[in-house]
């Protein structure tokens, strides 16, 4: 059986709490050792509640004290490269939530030390994992639709319909808004799908008047939808549509769907967060669109009917995400999506709020150049 991996965990966040434990919980080579949070009380009882040796009131100090192996990042945006940057230099693997850090300058220096160091790392791009998005790239990767042409992915959602004050509006503490929230998952399903992508051209929309914070003060607020025109390095081109403002009826209020044609065909992908989850497609010679049922490999069996139901499956009982993160570990092996797809992604998200902002279409060799 492969090694232990001590495990230490940054931040004690609903989504730790929904995903990261449980998954690590069943995982043979998964050691937790310690957490660290800001909340003491809260930090202690979340230790009680998954079994957790040693709570930390900062993540230096179990950082100094713990003799870890690997460290989850799951804090608030703007803590993430400190902490990252803090965990790579004393030799820890690192899987950093995304955004990894405020700018792609400071995502391209994560990356560049994890290489140098030749350190395991995840960014988790969740939607990569879903049984639809596995069976579209396999079938991308067949040539079902040949030469690539162009790529339409939307992700709509209606968190951002109240105008209460939101952390993921504040540009001070989130770094990015709807581009970096939503449209940092579709840009990594697109490179993922397409290859690199050569340029950006955003247009924002400030749909919802936003409070300002609890305390009064001002901030910069960020967009509640985008769309985002890329174009690939292949010459296809793609949209990538957010909205934080949409009414979609779901039990996890959310819609995604991808679209992408080619020279030898067409693939669409639906994903309504009921119980729709289905790819369809037509070949060039072939009059009607038809279902391509998911193959059993990409279900690995989990639920069919319920699309969260689904999801948990994936993250909390398949190997992905934190769970294919140790197992890399263990194995002394490299995992995608790593920080490496993480500085893409933000280069893309960068390139998107400069286009909204400066109203022109921004090459991604400037947001490399800006890296110094």
């Amino acid at each position: 059986m492969a090694e232990k991996v001590r495990v230490g965990i940054a931040g004690t966040s609903w989504w730790a709490d929904s995903m990261y434990l449980p998954a690590l919980a069943g995982h043979p080579q998964a050691d937790v050792r310690a957490v660290a949070g800001t909340r003491p009380a809260h930090t202690r009882a979340f230790a009680a509640t998954w079994g957790i040796p040693t709570a930390y009131d900062t993540v230096a100090g179990m950082l100094d004290a713990e003799p870890l192996d690997a460290l989850i990042v799951a804090t608030p945006n703007r803590s993430h490269y400190p902490i990252a940057s803090a965990a790579l230099e004393r030799g820890l693997h690192v899987l950093c939530e995304k955004p990894v850090g405020m700018s792609s300058v400071e995502a391209r220096r994560l990356a560049d030390l994890a290489a140098a160091k030749r350190l395991t790392t995840m960014v988790p791009f969740t939607y990569r994992n879903m049984p639809g998005m596995r069976y579209l790239k396999e079938l991308v990767d067949e040539g079902y639709i040949g030469q690539p042409y162009n790529l339409n992915t939307r992700y709509y959602a209606g968190y951002g319909r109240g105008g209460e004050y939101a952390w993921r509006f504040d540009l001070d503490v989130a770094g990015a808004a709807l581009a970096g929230d939503l449209g940092s998952h579709l840009a990594d399903l697109a490179r993922w799908y397409f290859g690199e992508v050569e340029s950006v051209t955003a247009e924002f929309g400030y749909c919802v008047p936003r409070a300002p914070r609890p305390d009064g003060a001002d901030y910069p607020r960020g967009e509640d939808s985008a769309i985002i025109v890329l174009r690939f390095a292949n010459g296809a081109t793609g949209t990538l549509h957010v909205s934080s403002v949409a009414h979609e009826p779901s039990s996890f209020s959310q819609l995604q769907a991808v679209e992408m044609h080619g020279s030898a065909g067409t693939l669409h992908h639906v994903n309504d967060w009921n119980a729709v989850q289905g790819v369809s497609g037509a070949r060039a010679d072939e009059t009607a669109v038809h279902d391509l049922p998911i193959p059993d490999r990409h279900w690995g069996g989990a639920p069919r009917d319920d699309v969260h139901e689904t999801y948990k499956h994936v993250f909390r009982e398949q190997d992905t995400q934190a769970r294919a993160f140790v197992s890399a570990v263990a194995r002394h092996e490299s995992v995608q999506p790593d920080l490496a797809d993480g500085l893409a992604v933000q280069r893309i998200v960068d390139a998107a709020m400069r286009s909204a902002r400066e109203g022109r279409r921004v090459t991604i060799e400037e947001i490399v150049a800006a890296e110094g």
